[in-house]
């Protein structure tokens, strides 16, 4: 069975864990940290460890929560898998209500949250990573960070894989020869040694023309910004002197 199938056969056992009797959080049981969960996947003793680094420096709660699961990853060889689990958790929660209020439902109890999440990675057959990780969040109540924490740790693995991020905004989606043009055009503003990876985004406000967000670059060919630009141009007072 695909991972999205068995996840999605995981999901009565959350709806059975919410009906269970809640009982009072064991905080002593539950308390783990991010550094809790780095040091559970740190090198046994008596073995070299490998310095491991994440490849982008992230800040605030997601990026460390990330950066976290990065290092445990890489360590375990298991950089794939996880990202392929983590992601295949995102979309079952934004494809099951019930699943997604679970996560964002602060009132939740603890073990109850613990106890659910244990089961879906158990039936989705997640690996030893990701099944710790999400027990920390569950743990910590960070589960509701969890598509945050995803979008953080995909640009660490694509960072790693020497992949560059370009997001083409359009009305319709491009034809697929125009795609590989865009992509190859930036393909040669970066260069050897990255690989370009194009998202398409929909968005019929921007009226035609495109948008593509390139690292920390903005290309704005759109009509919307092009009409805003020629009202702008007819809303400034002519200077007949200069005629």
């Amino acid at each position: 069975m695909a991972l999205a199938g068995r996840i999605r056969s995981a999901l009565p056992l959350l709806t059975k864990a919410l009906r269970t009797y809640p009982l009072p959080a064991q905080r002593s049981a539950l308390a783990l940290s991010n550094s809790q969960f780095s040091r559970s996947y740190a090198t046994p003793t008596g073995k070299k460890e490998e310095k491991v680094k994440t490849p982008l420096a992230l800040f605030g709660g997601s990026g460390n929560y990330a950066s976290a699961l990065y290092l445990a990853a890489v360590k375990s060889s298991a950089l794939d898998k996880v990202e392929e689990e983590l992601l295949a958790l995102v979309e079952a929660i934004k494809k099951s209500t019930t699943f997604a209020q679970f996560t964002k439902d602060p009132s939740v109890p603890a073990d109850i949250r613990l106890k659910a999440i244990q089961q879906i990675c158990e039936e989705a057959k997640f690996s030893e990573v990701t099944k710790g990780f999400l027990a920390v969040l569950a743990a910590n109540g960070r589960l509701r960070y969890v598509d945050s924490i995803a979008k953080k740790f995909t640009d660490l693995t694509m960072a790693h894989k020497g992949e560059v991020k370009a997001v083409v905004i359009t009305v319709i989606p491009l034809p697929a020869e125009e795609e590989k043009e865009l992509r190859e055009t930036l393909q040669e503003v970066i260069g050897r040694g990255k690989t370009v990876k194009i998202e398409q985004k929909i968005d019929p406000s921007i009226l035609g023309g495109l948008v593509v967000e390139f690292g920390q670059k903005v290309f704005d060919m759109s009509i919307r910004t092009r009409a805003r630009q020629m009202e702008r141009f007819l809303r400034e007072p002519v200077n007949f002197g200069n005629l």
